[in-house]
């Protein structure tokens, strides 16, 4: 169960941002084993005034720097986030085509209490 926002700078066609959606998700089935259709996932846009990125760490960015925050279960391994970002940067390399130094990746921990998906319940506590 996933959830996923994902920010960028404005100006990516429909055909570019659809691709990040279809690599995202591929990588969290191929990964996390996430069930079919469980696709949770918003972008923002922002233009350059609203969008700042360094070279901390020693990654040489650009503009097509996407920040991508997924909070998932807390039942999550290491490991298995290991994976999931690496997975991440080769399908957003292949498609749509994002430099590995341009995919920024951060997973926040939720524990499954706190989640509810519809009609005011908390289906997986």
């Amino acid at each position: 169960m996933p959830l996923i926002h994902i920010s960028m700078r404005a100006g990516k066609p429909e055909a570019y941002r659809q691709a990040m959606f279809d690599s995202l998700y591929r990588a969290l089935r191929e990964t996390l084993g996430v069930p079919e259709d469980d696709q949770f996932m918003t972008i923002s846009e922002h233009d350059a005034a609203n969008f700042r990125y360094g070279a901390a760490f020693g990654v040489t960015r650009s503009d097509d720097l996407v920040y991508i925050g997924i909070t998932v279960f807390n039942t999550r391994t290491g490991e298995q986030k290991k994976t999931l970002f690496k997975r991440i940067a080769e399908l957003l390399g292949e498609n749509p085509g994002i430099r590995p130094e341009n995919v920024f990746v951060v997973i926040a921990d939720a524990a499954k209490e706190n989640w509810s998906v519809g009609h005011g319940l908390q289906q997986f506590a």
